[in-house]
């Protein structure tokens, strides 16, 4: 599956100025956009809740913002249910993929088809909590590049993970080390909750295949600021978890990948 680019945008949201709120505490202030990417594969018994709590969370913020379902042809209603929902909201869209799987790409798909200048994701299987994507926000409105909700900065924690699965999932952050810029490295760069700028990625070839985004961003990104939301990994409320040798299997080419630029930059350095 070859890589693709994102293009750039210039738009600029404000904040509605005729509301007596807005007029006290907004007025003067820009926005820019959010778009949240939602990718989704058979998680239509998630959504109708999970949409309904980001909105609830958002609002109050007082920012453009939209929620970009993408769906890899579930076929299980999740069409259904999120054309209603897109009806008597027009701030979420429904984006069905056909023919093709993988996680990576899914979001790719969702930023590519948004005006947005700050870009997101957050899974739909409920283990990451809305609550965090005011704290998010505040980072990236206070200059922040990118906020990643982290489980491994402090206060944050990978919730009900068996020994095994905890040692995998610290030896996967570990091997990325190197590969991180030395200034300004993530304590969880396989986190699948984050928010980044448009313009660190624009024009930046990124694979559409395998599950961990962050990371490729993070080191071929124009990243040059993070920030790091403790929270704690909830325990997924139905289906089945993403982690299997296909996973696995990805992740190792994107750090074969990712470790082969690196040796070429080392070299002509």
């Amino acid at each position: 599956m070859p890589p693709i680019a994102l293009e750039p945008s210039h738009t600029l949201m404000h904040a509605d100025a005729s509301t007596p709120d807005a007029e006290a505490g907004q007025a003067g202030r820009t926005f820019q956009k959010l778009a949240l990417v939602i990718p989704t594969l058979r998680e239509a018994e998630n959504l109708r809740g999970l949409l309904g709590h980001i909105r609830s969370v958002l609002d109050p913020l007082e920012i453009p913002y939209e929620i970009l379902v993408v769906d890899d042809d579930s076929c299980d209603g999740t069409e259904e249910l999120v054309s209603a929902i897109a009806l008597q909201d027009p701030r979420v869209r429904l984006l069905i993929r056909k023919g093709e799987r993988g996680l990576s790409g899914a979001i790719l798909h969702g930023w590519q088809r948004t005006d947005a200048e700050i870009l997101g994701v957050m899974d739909a299987d409920l283990q990451h909590p809305p609550e965090l994507l005011p704290q998010l926000l505040s980072a990236i409105q206070d200059g922040r590049d990118m906020a990643i909700g982290s489980r491994y900065t402090p206060g944050g924690e990978l919730g009900q993970w068996n020994p095994a699965r905890k040692f995998v999932s610290a030896a996967a952050v570990w091997v990325t080390w190197p590969l991180q810029k030395k200034r300004i490295r993530a304590k969880d760069p396989m986190s699948g909750f984050f928010l980044v700028r448009r313009h660190c990625i624009e024009k930046i070839m990124l694979q559409r295949s395998g599950f961990k985004l962050l990371l490729e961003v993070l080191v071929r990104g124009r990243i040059d600021s993070i920030a790091e939301v403790p929270f704690v990994f909830g325990s997924r409320y139905r289906g089945a978890s993403k982690a299997n040798f296909k996973v696995a299997w990805d992740y190792g080419l994107l750090l074969v990948r990712l470790y082969a630029g690196r040796c070429a930059f080392w070299r002509l350095g």
